[in-house]
């Protein structure tokens, strides 16, 4: 959809710009309104694998932990939790005050008291070995020896859970949608279906949900979260979820009024309301407003070394340095992308993780100096032919890419692959130089190292690059044994270090959230890992009325 409209975009936007205060709902009522193009699959939170299921989940249920805006974990239902000194033992508290949404199969009471033994009953259903949850892996660190296959109900309001070593990340897995707890009794009735019919503890419930065309959640009366001044939360009465395909369509919804924010700025629009920096054009600022946080999102090139012959040029590190210079990362994310992204001169570890350290010795854009790497490497005067594998997402960005290889030595041509072929290829290890990127599931640098351990190589693992680098290999090992922050973080700077040298990856930009929304809307947050936070989201019926 990237060139739809692009022709009359602009006199489009202005035209309907005096009419953002069409409304289509109860003036009186609070209604968060937004649009998910690729619409949801699921409200079985066991089954949240993308951000639209992920988000629409969020709402509905809860969990042990969860995160705020600066990543840091907080209680939920867990009102404390102790580890272990060893790290292999971790012990939750829960809240007395927690109860299930209501439902006709809780015979005593139409809503039910959340105890241990749901908890481990909804981790087993994702832990077992008959799951079909994709989120099976975020147990892989149990040991199943104890307990009832690594977890344990101590009474009502207290369950531990066992690792086999330890782990750091492991508390912050638990913040993932996969964790939230289900009541047994619904979830054993509808089966399969248990997908429309979602009961749990979230701030809204499911109201209607016509697929493909409209879901409406309404408020939960019962949540047991307040705000710091003692007020039920949440303030929404409803939130409205459209899914309109068409992301140009839905943007001008959005501009009509009839939505109250949007993710992501994309396609001919993007420099119709944005400027070069990613700021908010003067004229809409009465409107809207943007939210901007760091992403934690890496775009990478990555090079398959296991395909590498002894004469390929890739083979070479002074080769694949000097791709790393070849780049001018800054200029691609100004001009192409409206300065939505940070450019990548460090590792892998992007902006906004813990851990991400910006005066790690990266790669800066430096053409001479890739040129001075290939001389050096023995291609003076000679071109190297490359294949990039992409999909048509961002084509932009790698044909400035390639543009800029050319310039310094190389022979780039763009192999353009559909997503579902590329990806499958990708972990194949059919693909000698590809684009990537990886999106972090929880929030530890791990995350993104794990894509570098050598015991991780694809098809079993992230590794796509099958990237062996035995010192590396015994930090990322030795990491899992520090609970410390600080500790852990030294180690992964020197992985990233490691692998900045070695180079079998080319990082060409960390990501960033760009959210716009009405200013009727307020307290709307988010962090990097791009979380939907409506519970303590309010609308101001004033503006709204205007």
């Amino acid at each position: 959809m990237r060139y739809v409209y692009f022709w009359s975009i602009g006199i489009i936007l202005l035209l309907l710009l005096p009419t953002c205060g069409t409304k289509s709902v109860d003036a009186t009522k609070k209604v968060f309104r937004y649009n998910e193009h690729g619409g949801i699959t699921s409200l079985d939170p066991s089954f949240a694998s993308n951000r639209p299921v992920t988000w629409i989940c969020s709402q509905l249920y809860n969990g042990l932990v969860g995160l705020d805006e600066q990543l840091n974990i907080t209680p939920d239902i867990a009102s404390r939790w102790q580890i272990s000194e060893d790290g292999k033992q971790y012990t939750f508290f829960l809240r007395t005050d927690v109860y299930f949404h209501e439902d006709a199969l809780f015979t005593t009471k139409k809503q039910r008291q959340v105890t241990a033994a749901d908890f481990v009953y909804s981790f087993r259903r994702v832990s077992d070995t008959t799951s079909t949850s994709p989120g099976n892996w975020i147990f892989n660190a149990l040991d199943r020896s104890k307990g009832e296959q690594g977890f344990q109900v101590i009474n009502d309001t207290t369950l531990t859970i066992y690792l086999k070593e330890s782990f750091p990340p492991f508390l912050g897995i638990l913040t993932m949608p996969y964790c939230s707890v289900l009541p047994r009794i619904v979830v054993e009735k509808y089966g399969k279906e248990f997908r429309s019919h979602p009961i749990g503890t979230g701030p809204f419930q499911l109201f209607l949900w016509k697929e493909g065309s409209k879901m409406v959640l309404h408020k939960n009366k019962e949540y047991f979260e307040k705000d710091s001044l003692g007020a039920s939360l949440p303030y929404l009465d409803a939130v409205s979820v459209s899914f309109l395909k068409d992301k140009q369509a839905a943007f001008l919804e959005f501009m009509k009024g009839n939505l109250d924010f949007i993710n992501g700025i994309e396609g001919s629009y993007k420099d119709e309301i944005l400027t070069k920096k990613g700021l908010l054009k003067d004229k809409y600022k009465q409107s809207f407003e943007i939210l901007s946080y760091p992403y934690l999102n890496t775009e990478y090139l990555g090079i398959f070394m296991d395909s590498l012959k002894a004469d390929n040029p890739l083979k070479n590190k002074k080769v694949r340095q000097a791709m790393n210079y070849a780049i001018n990362k800054q200029d691609m994310i100004t001009y192409l992308r409206n300065g939505i992204g940070y450019p990548a001169h460090q590792g892998i570890i992007p902006v906004g993780m813990p851990g991400y350290n910006p005066s790690l010795k990266g790669y800066t854009f430096q053409p001479d100096k890739a040129r001075q790497l290939l001389n050096e490497a023995g291609y003076a005067g000679k071109k190297i032919p490359l294949t990039l594998s992409l999909t048509a997402e961002y084509l932009d960005i790698y044909e400035a890419i390639q543009k800029d290889l050319n310039a310094v030595g190389f022979d780039v041509n763009l192999e353009v692959n559909l997503p579902p072929v590329h990806r499958e290829a990708m972990a194949q290890g059919k693909l000698p130089f590809f684009r990537a990127s990886w999106i972090a599931d929880y929030a530890d640098a791990e995350n993104f190292l794990a894509l570098f351990y050598g015991l991780n190589k694809a098809p079993t693992g992230p590794n796509y690059t099958h990237t062996k680098n035995t010192a590396f290999d015994k930090l990322y090992t030795q990491s899992a044994s520090y609970v410390n922050d600080s500790i852990r973080f030294k180690l992964y700077n020197q992985m990233d270090s490691i692998l900045v040298e070695e180079a079998t990856f080319v990082s060409i930009l960390y990501d960033r959230i760009l959210r716009i929304k009405s200013n009727k809307v307020k307290n709307l947050r988010t962090n990097s890992l791009n979380n939907l936070f409506l519970k303590s989201v309010d609308i101001d019926l004033v503006t709204q009325a205007k």
